[in-house]
């Protein structure tokens, strides 16, 4: 039975009380905290690029998806209000829906009784201001996508560098523990880059995407009111 007994150390490590191989476990909180002052400023650095990354990411999310929601009657009645000659019922109601599609249509109400080529002109520039309200800060994440694992592979190199100057030290013996402080900064810093690069990437290509559908949506109800526009009375 003692033979199949471990001795717990004081530390938590598990020690077997014949010798036997000890299977040694690092946390990721021990594993950053063991590559020095240099490679846990630069964990820092990654983690509030990765908080700002998450940030950007839901805020035009939801910013986005609300832009994106519209009545599927709200073509339908400004038609009918234009079509009778209500233009201040369609501009009231699309200060009332408040999305960008609405702020593109009536900006093409303001202008009606103009030359239609005048209305597309004014529909097109509020639609670019509109994308670009959309895009609000989405280039900061391709930024931190490309930013992260440079800044990572920037710990690498200091941690190689540790680890040479460790090692033109050593006087003649070399030690893993003399070079653990900078092969520790080497890695983790380099897979906390990827990581972060990696998330910033994925959360600024979903944001593109979901930013064109909008852009797509807004383009239809226009083409669609301006067709409305040219219809033979």
């Amino acid at each position: 039975m003692l033979n199949t007994l471990l001795l717990i150390n004081q530390e938590g490590t598990e020690l077997p009380v014949d010798g036997e191989s000890v299977e040694k476990t690092l946390s990721i909180i021990e594993l950053i905290s063991s590559g020095g002052a240099a490679g846990q400023i630069i964990i820092a650095i990654l983690f509030l690029l990765l908080v700002g990354a998450i940030y950007i990411y839901f805020e035009r999310i939801f910013a986005i998806k609300a832009a994106s929601n519209v009545d599927a009657n709200f073509m339908n009645q400004i038609k009918d209000h234009v079509s009778n000659g209500k233009i201040d019922s369609a501009q009231i109601l699309c200060a009332q829906v408040n999305s960008p599609v609405s702020r593109l249509i009536g900006k093409g109400i303001t202008r009606i009784g103009k030359p239609l080529a005048d209305i597309n002109t004014a529909i097109e520039n509020a639609g670019r201001l509109e994308i670009y309200g959309l895009e609000k800060n989405v280039s900061v994440l391709a930024t931190i996508s490309g930013a992260a694992p440079m800044i990572g592979f920037l710990g690498t190199v200091i941690g190689m560098i540790l680890a040479i100057f460790e090692l033109a030290n050593a006087g003649g013996s070399i030690e893993m523990d003399v070079l653990a402080g900078g092969l520790y900064t080497a890695m983790t810093t380099t897979v906390a880059g990827l990581i972060v690069g990696i998330v910033a990437y994925i959360a600024y290509n979903h944001l593109v995407v979901r930013t064109d559908k909008v852009v797509y949506q807004m383009e239809a109800h226009s083409l669609e009111f301006l067709d409305h526009l040219n219809e033979p009375t």
